[in-house]
């Protein structure tokens, strides 16, 4: 196979892969699948003879190693879903040739621009190659581009067998957009030591820490009664949970932070007079402040319950993620090591925390030390949605690199 980063990309960009919230199921989604078929197939094709899909849609493969070093097995990982946010049905890509600046009108609807002083990072892609949608739906290269580049730095490897590597995993997962990605990675079949998500956005950029996250769901039981009959009687569940919404802090919100702080976020409200249902995200990057502020959402709510004593609430949290550098930290040859496979890509490495969560999130606490390398992708999660090729090949190459810094670096 001689594809390149490209090449690939819109391959797999145009396979719908959307992931579904509202599906128990894992993949929640059987079109995830259809992705995951292809990627066997190329893998089989580059002579990774082991590559296959579990029964939950995860794509496994080795590449094994070459040197007689005892190298750490490493692994690479990306994900095969979509976002739920935007349609991903019917990607048409598009692709700038040697870009001059300026916005960019998309194709398919007209009224969507990338517009510069939207997106500064455009000062940075001139002569590159630019791929994007047409407008009508998200481009997918969160997180394509990460599965592209894996693919195509692993073509490379086998291509060069004169650059020495240990074995060498490599995963695709399934859910990972609605928090499930690596719900049924089986670690013990992966056999890695160390990972890396193929994940972030703007080269450079790598990133060893997460929120920590969990969900609260508040489910409240009114007083139904008829409305021509419930004076002094009727407690409207809806109009309980309205009360909650409304009580929320301001200042504690997605909309309202940034950096390092973290926010309670509504995700989803359902109801009938009788009975209603709040849905929230909480985000912290402690743990500590993750508590403060489930607290302060129970205040909330029982502060509201107080004026309806013929109804009841309950309040449940489900823990999520936790912030991956708590482990990370415990194995500091992890980024060291990457840190020194961005310098060689000619690039200056900048540390980032993510205000949200990754793969790599879960992989660790599950016991694969799993930072966070960037794809060259920006404005995930919209028609909006824009990658450079050359960016793309710079993540490439720092997989390389980076695989020959684990080998140089191991005892004999």
């Amino acid at each position: 196979m001689t594809d390149t980063v490209l090449d690939r990309l819109l391959r797999y960009v145009v396979i719908d892969t959307q992931s579904d919230p509202s599906s128990l199921a894992q993949p929640s989604t059987e079109k995830q699948k259809d992705l995951g078929r292809v990627l066997v197939a190329d893998l089989l094709a580059l002579g990774l003879n082991d590559a296959h899909m579990d029964e939950h849609g995860n794509i496994y493969a080795t590449l094994p190693a070459n040197s007689g070093k005892d190298v750490p097995v490493i692994c690479f990982c990306s994900h095969m879903d979509t976002a739920p946010d935007f349609t991903g049905t019917d990607v048409k890509p598009n692709v700038v040739r040697n870009y001059q600046g300026g916005d960019i009108q998309l194709t398919g609807d007209t009224s969507r621009v990338i517009r510069v002083s939207e997106h500064p990072e455009l000062n940075n892609q001139i002569g590159h190659d630019i791929v994007t949608t047409d407008g009508t739906t998200l481009l997918g290269a969160d997180d394509k581009a990460g599965i592209a580049e894996i693919m195509t730095a692993a073509q490379f490897l086998i291509d060069n067998p004169n650059i020495r590597h240990g074995t060498i995993r490599l995963l695709f997962t399934t859910d990972e957009e609605i928090g499930r990605g690596a719900d049924k990675v089986d670690i013990d079949k992966l056999g890695a030591a160390f990972g890396y998500t193929l994940d972030g956005s703007t080269i450079g950029e790598i990133e060893n820490e997460t929120f920590s996250a969990d969900g609260v769901e508040i489910e409240i039981t009114g007083v139904a009664q008829h409305p021509g009959t419930s004076k002094g009687v009727m407690e409207n569940a809806i109009k309980i949970a309205g009360e909650i919404i409304a009580r929320l802090p301001r200042g504690i919100a997605p909309e309202t932070t940034d950096g390092r702080q973290g926010f309670i976020h509504p995700t989803g409200i359902s109801g009938s007079m009788d009975k209603a249902r709040l849905s929230f995200i909480i985000r912290d990057f402690v743990n500590d402040g993750l508590a403060r502020k489930e607290a302060i959402l129970r205040e909330i709510a029982e502060q509201v319950m107080t004026a309806y004593p013929g109804s009841s609430m309950r309040f449940t949290v489900v823990e999520q993620y936790r912030n991956m550098k708590e482990v990370l930290d415990r194995h500091p040859e992890v980024m060291a090591n990457l840190v020194e496979a961005v310098r060689r890509a000619g690039l200056e490495p900048v540390t980032h925390s993510i205000r949200g969560g990754t793969d790599g999130s879960r992989l660790s606490f599950m016991g694969l030390p799993c930072p966070n390398i960037y794809t060259g992708g920006h404005s995930y999660h919209s028609p909006l949605e824009w990658i450079s090729v050359q960016d793309m090949e710079k993540s490439v190459e720092t997989i390389v690199e980076l695989v020959k810094v684990w080998e140089e670096r191991a005892g004999t």
